[in-house]
């Protein structure tokens, strides 16, 4: 039995096993329970304020709707369903999970779509992290990139940022304070008429190749099988300094040829994206919500370029032997439209990729809604997920050999 989990005006979660609640696939409707799992380990409930659960049985749930926001290495199957009050608040940008009670335990809608020990929820001692932050900015103490990763992994629990102080796995390199897109749910810089704030602060200052480069042979003298990734959650795009993307790169590789140098790009600029190619790039993970054009630039607002500049930096990568993955922003009733997974699974076949990574776009629901429109015949996630993996492998994380 699929029951009602709900939160009250302070919070706290309540179960009601009596009452079904429906879900949000771009239609609202019953949950299948093969759409279900466990929460697992660091599941984050979460209250929606002025939002009462939508029920099976008509009427409106009498206190908050419940949602959840998912650990890496899991993909979101569904949205909790509600009804709005009015003056309800914009939602902050988090990526809303279903969730229920089944047998007394709570249930997300959700499916395991990877695993890797370097992404896995950490809970660290009292000053544990602060300790090896100010250890490691001590050695480097003018680096302003260090700094600003300092805030990164401290302030707003960044992995890849606390990579660079932990000294494992991905570790980050923001590098570009501007951006030739204008995200609907930029995560770094949002508009003020949102109502909400960017949850992270984009980076004000130019990197030098020289700040970027010493953080990057610190970290493959450490960990000669690491990765470094220009392009992070507290910058812009980061092809926009493709030059000083390019001396980054030679400088590092001039000290050292171990560890796998990574580019977290919107795609935008295949020109220079082949000068970091060129330099040595040897990964890269585009990013885009859509293979189809009018829910792209409904989404991104590009600014200079479209989606086939997208897919041309895709199809450059590949051809050039780059280790190639696709950061895919997934979102119930738009990924599974099935004139989107034709669209996908079109553009793969054609272009092979190492891996799409399936991402839970951050988003209150309504404004992604509002701006690509509800679809005409989602298929569901689950299924989506299914089709496309017979298109290429999919995954959370890029995995190096």
């Amino acid at each position: 039995m699929i029951g009602l989990a709900y939160c009250d005006a302070k919070g706290r979660i309540f179960f009601d096993p009596g009452r079904e609640p429906l879900a949000d696939g771009g239609v609202v409707r019953r949950v299948g329970e093969d759409e279900l799992i466990a929460a697992p380990p660091g599941t984050m409930p979460m209250v929606l304020p002025d939002r009462r659960p939508a029920l099976l049985d008509g009427t409106p749930g009498a206190q908050y709707a419940l949602a959840a926001a998912l650990p890496a290495g899991y993909t979101r199957l569904l949205l909790p369903a509600y009804t709005k009050e009015d003056g309800a608040p914009a939602l902050p940008l988090f990526g809303y999970t279903f969730a229920c009670v089944v047998d007394d335990e709570l249930h997300v809608a959700a499916a395991r779509t990877d695993e890797a020990e370097d992404w896995q929820p950490r809970s660290f001692a009292s000053g544990e992290l602060e300790e090896l932050i100010a250890r490691k900015v001590s050695r480097d103490p003018t680096n302003r990139v260090l700094s600003q990763l300092a805030i990164c992994a401290r302030d707003y629990g960044c992995f890849t940022a606390q990579n660079v102080f932990l000294e494992r796995g991905e570790a980050a390199l923001p590098v570009s304070p501007k951006c030739n897109a204008r995200c609907v749910g930029c995560i770094s810089e949002l508009e003020d008429e949102r109502g909400v704030p960017a949850p992270q602060t984009r980076i004000t200052f130019d990197a030098t190749p020289d700040e970027l480069a010493r953080i990057a042979t610190a970290h493959f003298t450490t960990i000669p099988s690491g990765v470094v990734s220009f392009g992070q959650g507290c910058e812009g795009e980061p092809l926009l300094r493709s030059i000083a993307i390019a001396r980054t790169i030679e400088q590092i590789r001039g000290q050292t040829a171990a560890g796998t140098i990574n580019l977290n790009t919107n795609g935008s600029q295949p020109a220079a994206l082949r000068r970091c190619i060129d330099a040595g790039l040897q990964a890269v993970r585009i990013s885009l919500n859509s293979f189809r054009a009018d829910v792209y630039a409904a989404y991104y607002r590009p600014q200079g370029y479209t989606l086939d500049d997208v897919l041309e930096s895709i199809r450059l990568a590949h051809d050039a032997g780059l280790q190639v993955s696709l950061n895919y922003l997934t979102h119930p009733g738009v990924t599974d439209d099935r004139t989107e997974i034709a669209a996908a699974r079109n553009f793969l076949c054609a272009v092979p990729v190492q891996m799409v990574q399936t991402r839970t776009l951050n988003i209150d629901p309504e404004w992604y809604f509002e701006a690509v429109g509800r679809p005409r015949r989602p298929l569901g996630m689950r299924q989506a997920l299914e089709a496309l993996r017979e298109s290429a492998p999919l995954g959370n994380f890029t995995h190096t050999h």
